[in-house]
């Protein structure tokens, strides 16, 4: 004979097992068109072909078309590193519009590039920001272009910038 707690004990796996069914069901129904329809899941006709990495902050893969904002004045700040920053950043803001910023302002201010830390003042406050900005100067100053700075950036080359060079003003003229 079975005994009341085992019957007991069956009708709550069957009832689980049920709701979890109905479930799943309900997500399916309710899934956007792009899982359930392989021609909403085509990429848009200018959508890049070869996604970048889900680690990868945001960017932009070309040259500006259009005008780009001004970053901020270097003399707005007090000390002479961010000063000496943002002024090399104003010099290269086409190349900074290609670039990731790696202190992922992108996810939480929503930048789209690591131009965005120079038209606000998020780079005066973000040594990454500072980092990346003098090691894509120094690049192009190089003769690389955005695309291979780009790469060393992702590689994370940035990291071994040394800021001690921009702490002091050049001299005045």
């Amino acid at each position: 004979m079975i005994s009341l707690r085992k019957l007991k004990i069956a009708g709550v796996i069957l009832v689980v097992s049920l709701l979890g069914l109905s479930a799943n069901s309900a997500q399916a129904q309710n899934a956007p068109a792009a899982q359930t329809d392989p021609a909403a899941a085509a990429p848009a006709a200018d959508a890049p072909t070869k996604p970048a990495p889900a680690d990868v902050p945001a960017y932009h893969a070309a040259r500006p078309h259009d005008p780009l904002p001004e970053t901020l004045d270097p003399k707005q700040f007090p000390d002479a590193e961010t000063q000496n920053i943002y002024a090399l950043a104003a010099k290269e803001k086409a190349v900074l519009y290609q670039q990731p910023c790696y202190c992922r302002c992108d996810k939480e201010v929503g930048h789209k590039s690591l131009l965005d830390c120079y038209v606000d003042a998020h780079a005066a406050h973000c040594i990454l920001c500072k980092k990346e900005a003098v090691f894509t100067y120094t690049e192009t100053q190089a003769g690389k272009t955005a695309a291979q700075i780009r790469k060393e950036i992702m590689d994370g080359k940035w990291k071994d910038v040394d800021l001690s060079q921009y702490d002091t003003l050049p001299a005045a003229q």
